[in-house]
């Protein structure tokens, strides 16, 4: 089996093992929300509140959010399209219990996962006082996409690479040395 191969198996089997808790009322419930929260509802309202949090000068905090989540969406579509990836829950019809209806119909990379990852990145950054609650919803985030079964873990990590990357990269741009 070459090694392409041997990954996509791993990520299906690893995909199929975190959806078993889907199939508990309890956590899908749970993972549910945090997906909806993670379509953008939390972040655009940390978003808009910052400013009123934080005073005036969070505007450019805001800004900054706003300026790397656009910059990630381009390529995040340009990368879906490229890719063109089933979801699991397409490919794996049968053997995947999804019980949240995906946003748009290819998995690579997972949008979710770069959009949290990238602002909890920023916004700790500012300030750290957001880490206690944004550090844990992110990781729920990433791990909702798999549980729902609407991204492979390999979807989740590229997810994750990019929002750091360009978060870390507008850091560096606009922090001065």
């Amino acid at each position: 089996m070459r090694l392409f191969e041997r990954l996509t198996a791993a990520d299906q089997h690893t995909t199929l093992l975190f959806n078993r808790i889907n199939h508990l009322r309890l956590p899908a419930r749970l993972f549910a929300i945090v997906s909806r929260l993670g379509d953008g509802v939390l972040w655009y309202s940390i978003i808009l509140a910052l400013p009123f949090v934080h005073g005036a000068g969070a505007a450019l905090v805001s800004l900054q959010m706003i300026a790397v989540g656009l910059s990630s969406y381009l390529l995040y579509r340009w990368l879906k399209r490229a890719t063109g990836r089933v979801r699991p829950c397409q490919r794996l019809e049968g053997d995947i219990l999804h019980s949240v209806a995906p946003l748009d119909e290819f998995s690579f990379p997972s949008g979710h996962t770069m959009h949290a990852v990238a602002f909890t990145i920023i916004l700790v950054a500012y300030y750290p006082v957001w880490a206690v609650f944004v550090i844990p919803f992110t990781v729920l985030v990433a791990l909702s996409r798999m549980v729902l079964g609407l991204h492979y873990p390999s979807d989740v990590i590229a997810g994750a690479l990019i929002g750091s990357t360009t978060a870390i990269l507008s850091l560096l741009l606009t922090t001065p040395h």
